[in-house]
């Protein structure tokens, strides 16, 4: 890619790479201080309930639509 995405289009990325890789996030929430991995915490944890096939798909696509805007 030409330009980075934002923040919110990689945490959309993280939080769908993981469910598709590993499912539902059952990990415990970082401390308050821990501002980059509530971030990423989050960003799993609003997916849960997608399968990991659903989750694949949908990173796929998001990786093809921040391919077609950044380049």
């Amino acid at each position: 890619m030409a330009k980075r995405p934002n923040d919110d289009e990689l945490l959309q990325l993280y939080g769908l790479y993981k469910q598709a890789t590993v499912g539902d996030n059952t990990t415990e929430k970082p401390g308050v201080f821990d501002f980059k991995g509530k971030y990423k915490w989050e960003a799993w944890k609003k997916l849960e309930g997608t399968s990991q096939e659903e989750a694949e798909k949908k990173y796929i696509a998001l990786v093809d639509e921040l391919q077609a805007k950044y380049n």
